[in-house]
């Protein structure tokens, strides 16, 4: 495995590859779910790189940039025993000039729900997806559907801006209680983790319900705040369809439910493809 820390060494490294190209881009602290894109992203293409870059402007002004878990050296272990042929982990000095272009993310689907609880984040998050996507050079880019309204916005870019990369949607990877796995799921403490649970139980309450009959959203978020009490509190709780698009009725292939709360430190989200 090569480990490019500059775009001269990663387009050298590149030089070596013949074929298609995966592509994971990640900000580090590894776990399971990473790696599942990353075994999904090796199983189907000739070559293989990742990326681990803590990108700081998708973090708005007091949000947690400074203590985002790192892990450079388990990430690289990881990677190598994964498989990876590249692995891209640049400085911020690297990937960002003093004066630089910026990506407006769209001024509709990008300010609701996590773009209208952290404003900005997506213009910072299109900006560094961009320029990972064109350093890669991937036939295919893997990206979790629990950060789903990126994974849209992502998918949006790649289409306005005719890129030639493939982005390839993959499933939410949750430890065996059903907590989604996050990066942030080490921020909890002591009961907080069996709290946070509720994130997941509120979805699967929603599932029943829908599989009972039940399609209207009002109801389905109703009981859904109540399964929510564990948490500190709850930034949002929607039902929208692929375009995040509020919804009044459940509308079976076509809708996402998605879930925001704060349980101690981390603020964690969850979601729902029906």
């Amino acid at each position: 495995m090569v480990i490019a820390r500059t775009i001269e060494a990663l387009e050298e490294a590149k030089k070596n590859l013949n074929g298609s190209i995966g592509f994971v881009p990640t900000m580090g602290a590894l776990h399971q779910g990473h790696l599942s894109l990353i075994q999904q992203a090796r199983k189907e293409n000739d070559h293989l790189i990742v990326s681990v870059f803590v990108n700081p402007t998708q973090f708005l002004e007091g949000e947690d940039l400074d203590a985002y878990p790192r892990r450079d050296e388990a990430d690289i272990k990881i990677c190598e025993l994964a498989g990876v042929d590249i692995l891209f982990m640049p400085t911020v000095d690297v990937m960002y000039e003093e004066d630089e272009l910026c990506i407006g993310a769209p001024a509709i689907r990008a300010y609701v729900l996590e773009g209208e609880k952290r404003p900005g984040h997506f213009d910072g998050m299109l900006q560094v997806v961009m320029k990972l996507l064109n350093l890669s050079g991937a036939s295919r880019a893997y990206f979790g559907k629990k950060d789903a309204q990126q994974l849209a916005l992502i998918t949006q870019m790649v289409k306005n801006y005719f890129m030639d990369v493939n982005i390839i949607p993959c499933e939410i990877i949750r430890d065996e209680r059903g907590l989604a796995l996050s990066s942030r799921n080490v921020y909890l403490e002591g009961d907080e983790k069996e709290r946070a649970l509720c994130l997941s139980r509120s979805l699967k309450h929603a599932t029943k319900m829908v599989m009972a009959g039940e399609l209207n959203v009002e109801k389905i978020k109703e009981e859904m705040l109540n399964v929510l009490k564990d948490a500190d509190s709850v930034e949002y709780v929607a039902i929208v369809n692929r375009e995040f698009k509020a919804l009044d009725k459940v509308e079976i292939g076509n809708t996402i439910i998605l879930v925001a709360a704060w349980v101690g430190k981390p603020r964690l989200i969850d979601n729902l493809w029906i």
